[in-house]
């Protein structure tokens, strides 16, 4: 089976024979392929040997920069969600799905000047935290975190902005990327008139539309919320 190539969701073996490693899932007690790629087989003393040298080697260079990644993709995961990646494999060997040596575009990563869609997940008086889901036209593999800070939010009269008024977490924003900002966020912006919510949800729960550029209603219950409005395409 080494070095065999797989396709997603193709039967690898069964979960009392194998350990699941990266690009792999269970279901039903057997293991089954998450992603195109070469299967690869290790044994539990090879993958302890694997596991020594690279703690070793994390040690040897020190922590590096890297933006924070919110989620990525679900390899190695049960269906319900829980890492199947134990370290205690009991002996057995471990199976995982690779994907070099298969064709593979490269993992996008925001730049500055992309334009971007992101996801409000919390706000605070002084910014907005966002999860990066689209750059350009490539929906990413994995979320990143950005931020939108208070100054960053208009143009002008940057002194009146109010988060609470701009943004609420679940809106979907169309930003840009101003800066690669510290080691946990993207800094963006939506100081253009185009840049703002595209999408948004009211408090009772149903999907709004835009009224002004300040403003979005709720078609059910006729309420309005504040927002900073992206002028539409």
């Amino acid at each position: 089976m080494a070095q065999a190539l797989a396709i997603p969701g193709q039967l690898l073996g069964s979960a009392d024979q194998y350990v699941a490693g990266a690009g792999t899932h269970i279901h039903d007690s057997n293991l089954y392929a998450s992603v195109l790629g070469t299967v690869n087989v290790v044994g539990a003393q090879a993958q302890a040997q694997q596991q020594q040298q690279q703690q070793q080697q994390q040690q040897v260079q020190g922590p590096q920069k890297r933006l924070t990644r919110i989620t990525a993709l679900a390899q190695g995961r049960n269906e319900d969600g829980t890492n199947n990646n134990n370290n205690s494999s009991g002996g057995k060997a471990t199976i995982s799905v690779s994907r070099s040596g298969v064709a593979e575009k490269r993992e996008v990563l925001p730049e500055v000047g992309n334009a971007v869609l992101c996801r409000v997940t919390r706000i605070t008086p002084k910014h907005a935290n966002v999860a990066i889901l689209v750059v350009g036209d490539t929906v990413l593999e994995a979320e990143w975190a950005g931020m939108i800070r208070v100054q960053d939010v208009r143009a002008t009269e940057k002194d009146r902005v109010k988060i609470y008024e701009s943004f609420r977490p679940g809106d979907i924003v169309r930003a840009q990327v101003i800066s690669l900002g510290d080691q946990a966020n993207y800094y963006l912006s939506t100081a253009s008139n185009e840049l703002g919510v595209i999408m948004a949800t009211s408090e009772a729960g149903n999907t709004m539309y835009p009224v002004s550029w300040k403003e979005y209603k709720d078609p059910e219950t006729g309420l309005s919320e504040p927002r900073k409005v992206a002028k539409p395409f």
